[in-house]
């Protein structure tokens, strides 16, 4: 069982989308990440950073012919802190009672 624990970093809602999409792939693309996300440059490349410097998210820069192409994926620390974060958001919803039927 995942220990829940706020994580006051991937807690920013759009740091919280970008976990959660990394989460689920092995590597992202720049510009699905962005796209997905709906930030634009200049600010993805600064929450990226932010991860990066938290040891959360590993950032891959390579070329594809001559054009640069920049990857993310989330770290082992990353995705332990991201089950931990949203563990503690589930027992927020449980305590309240509240019930989301799936659509």
């Amino acid at each position: 069982m995942t220990p829940a624990r706020f994580d006051e970093l991937i807690h920013s809602p759009t740091r919280l989308a970008i976990v959660s999409l990394l989460a689920a792939v092995e590597w992202a693309d720049f510009k699905v990440i962005r796209d997905q996300v709906g930030l634009s440059d200049s600010a993805l490349s600064k929450q990226l950073s932010t991860l990066e410097e938290a040891g959360y998210v590993q950032i891959r820069k390579t070329f594809i012919g001559k054009r640069p192409r920049t990857s993310a994926r989330l770290t082992g620390a990353g995705l332990a802190a991201f089950k931990q974060h949203v563990a503690a958001l589930q027992q927020l919803v449980e305590r309240s009672g509240v019930t989301v039927l799936p659509s």
